[in-house]
């Protein structure tokens, strides 16, 4: 008896949980519909302090800035939807200095996590600067 539950009780049981983890999310995506105008201020910025400091290649510190500037924007989305508009400094120094840092790394520029780091909290002075109401 106690194989015949098994065999019928647990396939049944993993599919209902199955298809209740897939067709249910949990949460939508914390990023807002201002996503795309924070990734276009991060790569200009990330492009602008490559230049100044020498970095070189634009496309790679577009994309990194592109990057970091979206991270900034996830990390506001976090926030309770009255607060969004009251951004925090220090967090979105922090966030981008840790994204873009991160960024570098995935991207095999290993040997700039400093200059990435500055870059990164750059982009997200400039975001708070440009976007705190």
């Amino acid at each position: 008896m106690n194989n015949i539950l098994r065999r019928t009780l647990l396939p049944s049981l993993m599919a209902a949980s199955l298809a209740g983890v897939t067709l249910v999310p949990a949460k939508p995506a914390a990023a807002d519909d201002q996503v795309l105008r924070d990734a276009g201020i991060g790569a200009v910025t990330n492009v602008v302090t490559g230049a100044v400091m020498g970095h070189g290649n634009v496309v790679k510190n577009a994309v990194r800035g592109g990057v970091t500037g979206a991270a900034v924007n996830g990390a506001n989305g976090l926030r309770k939807r009255r607060n969004r508009h009251h951004r925090n400094l220090g967090q979105d120094v922090g966030v981008g200095a840790g994204a873009s840092t991160l960024t570098g790394i995935i991207t095999g520029d290993r040997k700039r996590t400093l200059s990435n780091a500055v870059d990164g909290a750059a982009v997200g002075g400039a975001i708070h600067v440009l976007t705190n109401h």
